[in-house]
């Protein structure tokens, strides 16, 4: 591999980061010189135009707000990403930029593990890049899917306790709740849950959120999102070093 390779993650307002980390643990682990991974806090999308000309950029992770914008300026996309709408990991190879989704192959692998018999019907809060990868996951294993988001018809306010009794896989896929804002949760009937119901809450960040708390005094099981973050990321490691023709 060629010296000086750099890599990063595109976002706004990114005040922590656990791709930083997880990216400078693997160099050491892997003893590779001339790697750095760095954080490309873009006001707005369009600064990625001067990102794309950086010397040596072998490609970055891309998070929220940017993960449907990204997409205007790429000049490829993958079968997943395509049917997705969103892009977590672009590769850059000689000049030209191609977006993945590797949040699915992440979720995946997080669902797979925890999904029990009864979870075939799924209520998916928030409607952003990670929400369209997760019901791309679900739609791949058969299992039906609702989106809940304050614009949608089923939103926040209307959302039943009913409705979250006939739905027993949950997925918060919205910010609230992420460091630094940890007292903040979705407005979300609870009671609706039981030791049935499975809550996947995308957040690592802190590691139990208000909303992982309020569903587990309730009885569900839940999960974080640090496994399907630390899958993603692999396969993004994955992407940038065997994609060589």
């Amino acid at each position: 591999m060629d010296s000086n390779k750099k890599l990063g993650l595109v976002g706004r307002n990114i005040s922590y980061s656990f791709s930083k980390k997880f990216f400078e643990n693997k160099f050491q682990k892997l003893m590779l010189k001339g790697f750095s991974y760095d954080i490309f806090d873009l006001k707005e999308i369009d600064e990625v135009e001067q990102l794309f000309s950086t010397p040596e950029l072998l490609g970055f992770n891309v998070t929220i707000p940017y993960k449907e914008k990204i997409i205007n300026y790429l000049d490829e996309l993958s079968e997943e990403a395509k049917e997705i709408g969103a892009v977590n990991c672009v590769l850059i190879q000689d000049g030209k930029k191609t977006g993945y989704n590797t949040d699915a192959v992440g979720f995946e692998k997080t669902l797979l593990l925890h999904k029990k018999p009864q979870h075939t019907s799924a209520l998916i809060l928030g409607n952003g890049g990670a929400a369209k990868a997760v019901q791309y996951v679900l739609d791949k294993n058969g299992i039906s899917s609702q989106i809940v988001s304050r614009k949608s018809i089923l939103n926040f306010d209307n959302l039943d306790t009913q409705t979250v009794q006939d739905h027993k896989l949950i997925i918060q896929t919205t910010p609230v709740g992420t460091f630094p804002n940890v007292d903040d949760c979705l407005k979300f009937p609870f009671e609706g849950l039981s030791k049935e119901h499975l809550i996947i809450d995308l957040i690592y960040n802190p590691n139990y959120t208000k909303f992982i708390m309020n569903a587990s005094e309730k009885g569900a099981k839940t999960v974080n999102g640090y496994y399907m973050l630390e899958q993603q990321a692999e396969k993004a490691w994955e992407i940038w070093n065997f994609q060589k023709k």
